[in-house]
């Protein structure tokens, strides 16, 4: 059972903190960092002439810290030295590089066909060390867009975050909806949200909100607007109560059952991950095994951090919503694979979360949709059949094994850490033990 914790022998971490910034080391090399073959720090050997000549040392010493391959290494390096070329023969001064200036270097690249996948990414990842370090304007170097629409959603972020209380990834999700919503409605052109009428909101929820979407994903959108209309209206931006005017989206309370994985597929595809050992694979095995043995959902693995790891007393500490903490007993199989990932799987890396993306730069992962992409390549590769990839089935999975095992409701809604008794009472859906014993006799089986 799940109650009984493993303590594990925590992975040797030596931990030095130079001007403020933290550096792992860990006791061998990183399997995944001999792999990648990083680049090693030393002098830029390419001859680099015009205005970003100067900045070209420090910036390849960046993309070392931040372990990208010798050969990633050599081919952003090498664009920057072409970029810096064009610039000079263009009269362009660092200061004032643009992302016109950057498109029209990819056209040229392009006429001359020596344009390669992957260019425009690199290039802005220039521009963006740039702007962090003050040489490029922030203004100039963002691309060109509604200014007005720009301005209006990080009024509302404030708003969200200041009035309201609500979370970061929140925020972001009702700041997505809004900006597409806008978009939608006023183009490039400066958004007027005096002229938005009643009929333009329904148009466009009837557009966006199809039958093939979930009624969570329907809800989103209209959930996002009704917050933007308030806040519009509290800060005068519209005289009428628009949020009032934002229709509802058909869906019923317990109307559908849990989407959740077989048993079967669960024990398949966590022995499948077994046999995965490379850095990428051990740190997929790690995830799947705190979805399916703890029911952790994908942002609270998203936001796990070294310091959340107790080894001495085999403790968990989740960060779930409502910026709730709970300490989770961690289970053997789990805790095994979490130390194999950090010991031989996980990069080098000043980032303090501990999964991290496979490739430079070694960052933490972004967002529950990681978790999802991670789950449903392991599905696949596992070669599993099942309707849905996401996630939260295994979440499902677990609530529903512990159901067959006996486990009340009150003790799985623990379990899943539910704020509600509401939450946990769907999964009595399919407890069909149960429900037998309480179903009323078919009348034709009457005597």
């Amino acid at each position: 059972m799940l109650s009984s914790a493993c303590i594990l022998a925590s992975p040797v971490v030596k931990v030095r903190e130079p001007v403020g910034i933290v550096f792992v080391d860990w006791s061998r090399p990183a399997l995944g960092w001999r792999m990648q073959r990083a680049c090693r720090k030393r002098p830029v050997r390419l001859r680099v002439e015009g205005p970003l000549a100067p900045y070209l040392g420090p910036y390849a010493e960046y993309l070392a810290d931040c372990g990208y391959s010798q050969v990633s290494y050599w081919k952003k390096t090498f664009l920057v030295s072409e970029f810096s070329r064009w610039l000079g023969s263009e009269r362009i001064a660092a200061s004032e590089i643009t992302a016109e200036h950057e498109a029209a270097f990819l056209r040229d690249r392009a006429r001359c066909r020596i344009l390669k996948g992957g260019d425009a990414i690199s290039l802005s990842g220039m521009t963006g060390w740039l702007r962090d370090r003050g040489v490029v304007d922030d203004e100039a170097a963002l691309p060109t867009g509604p200014s007005g629409a720009e301005e209006i959603l990080q009024e509302y972020a404030g708003w969200l975050r200041e009035e309201r209380g609500l979370a970061p990834s929140t925020i972001e999700n009702y700041g997505g909806y809004i900006r597409r919503f806008l978009t939608s409605l006023c183009g490039a052109d400066e958004p007027d949200l005096a002229g938005i009428s009643a009929s333009q909101v329904t148009d466009y929820i009837r557009r966006n909100a199809p039958h093939d979407q979930t009624f969570a994903q329907a809800k989103n959108i209209v959930t996002s607007l009704r917050s933007f209309f308030r806040f519009a209206r509290f800060r005068d931006y519209i005289q009428t109560d628009l949020a009032a005017v934002v229709p509802s989206v058909a869906g019923w309370s317990m109307a559908s059952i849990p989407r959740a994985m077989p048993t079967d597929d669960v024990r398949r595809l966590l022995a499948e991950s077994r046999t995965w050992r490379t850095p990428a694979g051990r740190r997929d095995r790690a995830i799947l095994l705190l979805l399916a043995r703890l029911g952790l959902r994908a942002r609270e693995i998203v936001r796990l951090e070294l310091d959340d790891i107790d080894w001495s007393r085999g403790w968990l500490t989740v960060h779930g919503k409502g910026r709730q903490e709970r300490p989770l007993p961690l289970p053997h199989d789990a805790g095994e694979a979490l130390a194999s990932y950090l010991k031989d799987g996980r990069p080098e890396s000043a980032c303090r979360r501990v999964f991290l993306r496979s490739r430079a730069p070694f960052d933490g992962l972004g967002s529950h949709s990681d978790i999802c992409q991670i789950v449903h390549r392991a599905i696949a590769r596992a070669g599993i059949k099942v309707k849905v990839t996401g996630a939260h089935q295994l979440r499902h999975a677990l609530a529903m094994d512990m159901l067959r095992q006996g486990l009340s409701l009150t003790e799985i809604g623990q379990m899943l850490r539910h704020r509600s008794p509401e939450a946990t009472r769907r999964y009595a859906k399919v407890d069909l033990d149960g429900l037998r014993a309480v179903a009323l006799p078919w009348p034709g089986d009457l005597p």
